[in-house]
């Protein structure tokens, strides 16, 4: 039998490799900044949740979902939270939730790299780009920005849509926390 009739019968028998299931843990952080009249205002979503399925090796099985309750934001002012959760940007009676799904990955060196999703926000849907890094270990790390383009979602509009006041782009930033699902 030749060398290459042996290592036939292993390639079959390899079972396909699969990305590591994994769910958000305490010490997470979904953040957010901006400019408002020209001054630094920041806050958070405190609610949101995360699961990702994820190998560095096998980015094609990769897959990211986020949570985002919108009516837990806060930035630690009551008059702009309540602007914030209300009708001109938010409207979060009327959209509760913020969701992004990324299933396709890019490497980008080292431990960065990059999810191509989707953002579904105020009922519009668009593209978002997260570039992270990946802490692997016992509670491996995701720590990722984007920018996010408030008025290609609707939000901030009417009054709100003067760029002078607050700028279309808003970073946001993640870092969080994993262990394996169960």
């Amino acid at each position: 039998m030749s060398p290459k009739s042996l290592l036939l019968p292993l390639l079959l028998c390899a079972a396909p490799a699969f990305a590591t299931d994994y769910v958000q843990a305490p010490g997470s952080a979904l953040t957010f900044a901006g400019k408002y009249q020209g001054e630094v205002f920041t806050g958070k979503f405190p609610g949101f949740t995360t699961m990702f399925s994820f190998d560095p090796a096998q980015l094609a099985t990769a897959k990211l979902d986020v949570a985002i309750p919108l009516a837990t934001a806060t930035t630690g002012n009551d008059d702009y939270d309540g602007e914030l959760r209300g009708d001109d940007f938010f409207a979060s009676a009327k959209f509760a939730q913020a969701h992004y799904v990324a299933t396709k990955f890019r490497a980008l060196g080292g431990n960065r790299y990059a999810a191509d999703g989707t953002l579904s926000l105020h009922g519009i849907s668009k593209p978002v780009t997260l570039e992270f890094t990946w802490t692997p270990g016992a509670k491996p790390v995701l720590a990722g920005k984007a920018t996010v383009s408030r008025l290609a979602f609707g939000v901030g509009g009417g009054d709100w849509a003067d760029t002078t006041l607050i700028p279309d782009a808003i970073a946001v930033a993640a870092k969080v926390v994993f262990v394996p699902a169960e």
